[in-house]
């Protein structure tokens, strides 16, 4: 079966505090964004994978790639939209309709083997697959007038990604006009009638977005 995964990576380095676009933070001497695409890489070497960056950014990325000789994954490199919605939308066009497709964050570069493992087989069986680790901590809701309540946190989970679809789902998903209420991929697929499946995520899996999360990455590598 067709294997693709869209790595976007259009986030800007505000929450960091930093000049530098947060996927080309470097982690483990290398920018975030290079561990994440060899993460799908060793899943699987015939992936088709795509790249979504900023327009402005395709230049210093690929000087970057050239100072790190970061040469030997074939990719294509697609160009970022105003949200992740058009984002996701200029890389499907690089995506056939035919077998399944992962979208994924260009700053989740913990992703797990068996992570993607159970994501791809899942999205065989079933039309969109999200992975999800339970919620460890207490949970209340709040609500505009400043009230707030608890709630059971066993009725939560944290959705991550990769999230993957059969292509030819997400395709006739992103024909739907853009919504705010689009928070992610899968929310797109599930606005368009399609039910979601979650499966196990990992952990380790962060979002790489605030400083105390890059040195955290920078543990869990060194004790990988």
């Amino acid at each position: 079966m067709n294997r693709s995964v869209i790595i976007v990576a259009g986030g800007s380095g505000s929450r960091m505090g930093s000049d530098v676009p947060k996927q080309f933070l470097p982690l483990a001497g290398r920018p975030i964004l290079m561990h994440t695409i060899e993460a799908f890489y060793r899943f699987d070497n015939q992936m088709n994978i795509v790249v979504v960056l900023p327009a402005s950014q395709h230049d210093y990325w690929r000087q970057l790639c050239n100072e790190h000789r970061f040469c030997d994954i074939p990719y294509q490199l697609a160009e970022g939209g105003a949200t992740r919605f058009h984002s996701t939308l200029n890389g499907l066009q690089f995506v056939p309709a035919t077998g399944v497709v992962a979208v994924h964050d260009g700053v989740r570069p913990l992703v797990s083997q068996a992570t993607l493992q159970r994501c791809f087989e899942a999205a065989e069986q079933h039309r969109a697959v999200v992975p999800a680790v339970p919620v460890n901590e207490s949970v209340r809701q709040t609500a505009a007038d400043g009230s707030n309540h608890a709630v059971n946190r066993a009725d939560y989970v944290l959705v991550q990604t990769p999230q993957v679809f059969d292509a030819a789902t997400l395709h006739q998903a992103f024909r739907q006009p853009y919504s705010p209420l689009f928070t992610d991929d899968a929310s797109v697929v599930e606005a368009a009638g399609e039910k979601v499946v979650i499966v196990e995520g990992n952990f380790e899996n962060i979002k790489i977005t605030r400083p105390v999360d890059l040195v955290l990455a920078e543990a869990l590598m060194k004790n990988a």
